[in-house]
């Protein structure tokens, strides 16, 4: 069984899949996909995020606001811990830094940071970190703020090798998008090589980024499976090894107990 560690379901178009999100849920676990994890990106869409997923067993979810969003309410700490109490919740993110897309003083981001870290903390879950063109106030202040005592994962890895391992240092996991599968990801794919295999994991980021032979198309759980088999071919391993090692790592990570509640249900995780 494989893991997609990181999802959008809620700004997937639920048109194109027969069923909705059963089509999505069904399309992924034919190709062995059997457990999903959706990012949250603010709180104004986070009630309906939840709502499209909390009967789903396939389905975990984070609570968060992405570090490039501007507009609605930005979280204490203590209304993030509060939200994380929920049992679907097993993540506290995504959030970091993004210098990419955000301009001018960014002083706020860094703070939201900071406090999704504490929050992490606070609750005992870890955080998936956001970093795009930030890579040294990012680890920085994953150091000052003692991020390692929460865990948590460098989402859509797209650095290099000397990141990686700082990151690693910090008990970080690396997770490795459709990005890697790109002929430009030569220095990507070096890491994806070098992480050690119990420190990895996988996923989509969709719709977003989808994985040669899908790329330029809205990305899909389902295509996890591309990234893996692209991995094992890398390192020369199996796509059984990379996909029971990386699911395994999912729930080091994240804590829950990856079941079958019921015959012919799929995977369900429970805290």
């Amino acid at each position: 069984m494989l893991v997609d560690s990181h999802c959008h379901l809620d700004m997937l178009d639920l048109a194109s899949f027969d069923g909705g999100l059963d089509g999505v849920i069904a399309v992924a676990r034919a190709s062995g996909v059997g457990h999903m994890l959706c990012v949250s990106v603010n709180l104004e869409d986070y009630p309906a995020m939840l709502a499209l997923v909390e009967d789903r067993d396939e389905v975990s979810v984070s609570v968060g606001v992405h570090p490039n969003t501007r507009e609605g309410r930005d979280p204490t700490p203590a209304e993030l811990v509060e939200l994380a109490a929920n049992p679907k919740v097993i993540a506290i993110g995504e959030t970091g830094l993004d210098y990419f897309r955000s301009e001018g003083v960014l002083d706020w981001q860094r703070q939201r940071f900071r406090n999704h870290i504490e929050a992490a903390k606070l609750c005992g879950k870890p955080i998936i970190v956001h970093s795009r063109d930030a890579r040294e106030d990012t680890l920085q202040i994953l150091r000052d703020e003692n991020a390692g005592e929460a865990g948590g994962v460098m989402h859509c890895f797209a650095e290099n090798w000397d990141m990686a391992q700082r990151a690693l240092e910090l008990g970080f996991y690396i997770s490795f998008s459709g990005i890697v599968t790109f002929k430009s990801a030569a220095e990507l794919q070096e890491v994806a090589e070098k992480v050690p295999l119990e420190r990895m994991l996988v996923e989509t980021d969709c719709p977003y980024l989808a994985p040669v032979p899908h790329r330029g198309k809205p990305n899909q759980p389902a295509w996890t499976r591309h990234t893996a088999e692209f991995i094992a071919g890398l390192r020369g391993d199996s796509y059984e090894a990379i996909a029971a090692a990386t699911t395994n790592n999912f729930n080091t990570l994240f804590r829950p107990m990856v079941t079958h509640s019921r015959p012919g249900a799929g995977p369900t995780v429970r805290s």
